[in-house]
């Protein structure tokens, strides 16, 4: 979290890390309670990361990109059910039946929006931004990461100005629930 670069280049790296915790998952045995560890710290890497692009992001490529509003309401609606398959997850164990399901569904859901956002959205805002307001977007996007919340939180809005304004208060509890139950510490 906190790469540097320009926005694209930020949210790239989230997107690598996450794809690399989706890897211990796998490789972890089926059962092994270090899949739930690592599954707490995806959610928490997924949704600072969804609230920053739904924070700036999506505004931008709103604001830059020819047919942008389309872009950005379809990549809400990937954060969306990205978001309720993480609220489920959030209350299985890793011996838990649901465990394997859910994570299989949120690890489809993932990539595919990974897919889409670096072939078709990235490349479109590289071509109608200018490289100066990439930059100011990757140091939003960082600042914003820094305050987020850490659990999924599907019914808090996803567009400015209420998530701006909420999500730093949400991000604070639950960093305080989180120092206080060990969540997202991995072993």
């Amino acid at each position: 979290m906190g790469h540097g670069g320009d926005v694209i280049q930020e949210l790239t790296t989230d997107h690598h890390e996450v794809e690399e915790l989706f890897a211990k998952i796998q490789r972890a045995p089926l059962g092994d309670p270090r899949r739930k560890e690592y599954a707490d710290q995806v959610t928490i890497e997924l949704v600072r990361h969804s609230v920053a692009e739904e924070a700036y992001l999506y505004p931008a490529v709103r604001k830059h990109v020819p047919g942008g509003d389309a872009m950005a309401d379809r990549e809400l609606e990937d954060h969306s059910a990205a978001e309720r398959t993480m609220k489920e997850l959030e209350g299985c164990a890793a011996d838990d039946p649901r465990f394997e399901t859910l994570m299989s569904r949120l690890m489809a859901e993932i990539r595919a929006h990974v897919a889409d956002e670096e072939t078709n959205l990235f490349p479109q805002l590289r071509a109608h931004c200018t490289n100066e307001t990439l930059g100011e977007l990757g140091d939003k996007v960082r600042t914003a990461k820094r305050l987020a919340p850490t659990r999924p939180h599907p019914a808090a809005p996803n567009t400015p100005p209420a998530n701006k304004l909420l999500a730093p208060g949400v991000g604070l509890v639950d960093r305080l629930r989180a120092m206080m139950s060990g969540r997202g510490k991995e072993s």
